[in-house]
């Protein structure tokens, strides 16, 4: 727990940190929406790119992991269907807790992996995430869009035009070809990606929204429990039966852990959801997984 505790703490002081510089105005308001431009669109891409183009394609516990991932996520959207079947959620309502409890903070995701397991975990995350973050996107667009209907260019644009999707190909393909990171492009891709994760952490402190907690506390209280605790139970259970080893189940259960993702707010007002619901959400879920990532990766990790 102690070792834990030690990789995890400085990921939360830093999104501490960016909470507060914000509130303090520093550098100034400007500052933040052009960060989080920064890393979404050149820094996180350059990380996932790298980790993919040297990625070991060729290993035969890959197949078993996208099983992982691909069920652990298929089985919590059938439960989500059926929870809107029995509550009867409008669109608005159900593509925000689609959001809260399938999508992930990818920020505070790859910071831990890299905290646990240094560069072979994130190889590891990185592939995951080749899987996750499509299908996720995918269900999002839909759950919010699902009573007024979404043609496949509509479902499908948001994805294409996603820098992570794309730096995830890209990577792929330069490993497949066995073209390499050839004239120093290695070093170039390792510096840029060396800023993404203190960058992406002190954004997600930074688009933290305390105000948003006021009402609506059973919904935000219900949605949280399952993203925080049903989901890496869930993993758990999927890595249990699939007999996945240590490295590659504790991977799997700290992304079904994490927190949602900051940028569900985006998506969730571009496509006229709840976005008060959505911004309850990630704050309170941010605030828990302080506490509930470092006891759930030990109970369950272990």
């Amino acid at each position: 727990m102690l070792e834990l505790l030690l990789a995890l703490w400085p990921l939360f002081a830093l999104i501490v940190a960016g909470y507060y510089l914000r509130r303090l105005d520093f550098p100034n308001e400007a500052f933040w929406p052009g960060a989080e431009r920064l890393n979404y669109f050149i820094l996180f891409p350059a990380l996932l790119f790298s980790s993919l183009a040297t990625a070991p394609l060729d290993n035969p516990a890959l197949p078993r992991l996208a099983l992982a991932v691909m069920l652990g996520l298929g089985l919590a959207w059938l439960a989500l269907l059926l929870l809107r079947r029995l509550r009867g959620w409008r669109a608005a309502r159900f593509g925000a807790f689609t959001q809260g409890a399938l999508r992930f903070n990818t920020y505070l995701g790859l910071a831990a992996v890299a905290s646990l397991f240094g560069q072979e975990g994130l190889t590891l995350a990185a592939l995951m995430l080749a899987l996750m973050v499509p299908t996720v996107n995918v269900l999002s667009v839909w759950s919010l869009t699902a009573e007024r209907g979404v043609s496949a260019r509509g479902l499908l644009l948001p994805i294409l035009k996603n820098p992570l999707i794309l730096a995830c190909l890209g990577g792929a393909l330069v490993n497949l070809g066995g073209l390499g990171l050839p004239g120093g492009s290695d070093r170039l891709l390792s510096l840029l990606a060396a800023a993404s994760l203190p960058l992406g952490l002190l954004c997600v402190g930074a688009a933290l929204k305390p105000e948003q907690l006021g009402g609506e506390i059973p919904a935000l209280a219900g949605n949280s429990l399952l993203r925080l605790l049903a989901m890496p139970l869930l993993a758990w259970a999927v890595a249990r039966g699939l007999q996945l080893p240590t490295m590659e189940s504790t991977v799997l259960l700290l992304f079904f852990a994490l927190p949602t993702a900051p940028t569900a707010y985006v998506l969730t007002r571009q496509l006229g959801g709840d976005s008060q619901l959505m911004a309850g959400l990630i704050t309170l879920q941010t605030l828990l997984a302080a506490a509930t990532l470092p006891l759930l990766l030990t109970l369950l990790a272990a």
